[in-house]
């Protein structure tokens, strides 16, 4: 059975299993190594028991499953949450439990790929969260999340970057890209950032004035 670091640090990213794409268990594994809370959405409940991962919280409505208790006996102890608010998604209602546990770093994964309207509403309900904590998500291909308003950070020459507006982001000048922006305006469905890559060895930086930009830095298999 895969386990997870036993240290309950809410300092530690946490992690959230969704019930979009798997990805790779090199990913995976990667991220419970260092997660003190492993919180698993009910639709993806069976494929994660699969795995043989230890789980610490299962959250959800549970319509498709009405008795998760006898999947996860030999997992005890585990904490069962019923959340059956149909104004949120169930990956919604994970973050803000976590958050309301003084987490303030969660890692995400399984939140693309599959049904397209539920990977553009996972990736876009990042922004909900900024300045609240630190959330990443990840699939096999990309590492999104939200930038604050100046970001500096060191990337190897090539490596593909995207930096999508949700809504209308204004001012943003950028050092250290392909394609530099130099006090300009990103709007999502009229003009993003996509497709650009660090320019050389060495920091990019990004500023900007107004709105939220997710950054998405990806990567081919």
């Amino acid at each position: 059975m895969s386990s997870h670091h036993v240290v309950r640090d809410t300092q530690e990213p946490a992690l959230i299993i969704a019930n979009g794409e798997a990805c790779s268990m090199d990913l995976l594994n990667q991220l419970l190594e260092w997660s003190p809370t492993v919180m698993v959405l009910d639709g993806a409940l069976q494929r994660v028991l699969e795995l043989g991962i230890k789980i610490d919280i299962v959250l959800g409505d549970f319509d498709r499953e009405h008795h998760p208790e006898q999947f996860l006996a030999h997992q005890q102890p585990v904490e069962i949450i019923h959340t059956p608010d149909q104004n949120k998604t169930d990956l919604e209602k994970g973050i803000d439990l976590l958050l309301s546990r003084n987490h303030k770093a969660i890692n995400i994964v399984w939140a693309t790929g599959r049904r397209a309207d539920h990977t553009i509403n996972n990736v876009t309900n990042l922004v909900r969260y900024k300045g609240e904590a630190t959330l990443v998500m990840y699939d096999d291909y990309s590492k999104i999340y939200c930038l604050p308003n100046s970001f500096d950070k060191w990337y190897v020459k090539g490596t593909p970057i995207s930096l999508i507006p949700i809504g209308v982001v204004k001012g943003i000048t950028t050092q250290g890209l392909k394609y530099n922006l130099h006090n300009e305006d990103l709007a999502i469905g009229f003009k993003s950032g996509s497709s650009n890559e660090a320019s050389v060895d060495g920091t990019i930086s990004i500023h900007y004035q107004e709105g939220n930009l997710l950054m998405m830095e990806c990567w081919d298999r």
